[in-house]
């Protein structure tokens, strides 16, 4: 994916453009006091493994071709008889992003894919979690252009939390905007 000599081009504007910016708009006398991203988690549950545990391979390959790593397979924890779920059993995939790989994906996220989804009008500011983090559903692969349509056989959504280092929710909403996240009016 990223060649180890070129910076994320969201990186170098978050280090020339944002971080000043930010700085100056929340009032931050430090620049290292300037919230940062920390991980971006990409997550994807299937629950149809459950009967046919064949399922997760093809979506766990989406998923690596989305953000240029390789999934881990996630397994129960726990058995839930009314889920037919049993301790061990692969049930999802997911993959944390950081550094350059982070930044290209949400530049990839925010300029490409979201823009991509039926009906857009922007995502929900509700969906901080009170400690700086956002987490944003999408409802199916397509959206991405990595995914090629014709070998699609099964529609799976997926999770994006981006994690920050901002204190509350108040700071890491000024800084995905700055970073162009395409918030409701």
């Amino acid at each position: 994916m990223a060649a180890s000599k070129t910076t994320a081009r969201l990186k170098e504007r978050f280090t020339k453009e944002i971080a000043p910016a930010l700085q100056k708009e929340l009032g931050l006398p430090n620049p290292m006091a300037v919230p940062r991203l920390h991980k971006i988690v990409v997550n994807m549950g299937v629950g149809e493994a459950t009967q046919n545990s064949k399922v997760i391979d093809p979506l766990a390959n989406d998923l690596g071709q989305i953000t240029g790593q390789k999934p881990v397979i996630t397994k129960a924890k726990k058995s839930i008889a009314a889920f037919k779920v049993r301790e061990g059993m692969p049930i999802g995939a997911m993959v944390t992003l950081r550094g350059d790989r982070m930044y290209e994906f949400l530049d990839r996220l925010i300029n490409l894919a979201l823009p991509r989804v039926r009906d857009f009008r922007g995502v929900s500011t509700k969906s901080f979690d009170g400690r700086g983090n956002y987490t944003l559903g999408l409802r199916d692969q397509l959206i991405f252009p990595e995914i090629d349509y014709a070998k699609v056989d099964k529609l799976k959504g997926m999770n994006v939390t981006i994690v920050t280092t901002a204190r509350d929710d108040n700071q890491a909403r000024a800084l995905l905007k700055h970073m162009g996240m395409p918030f409701r009016q």
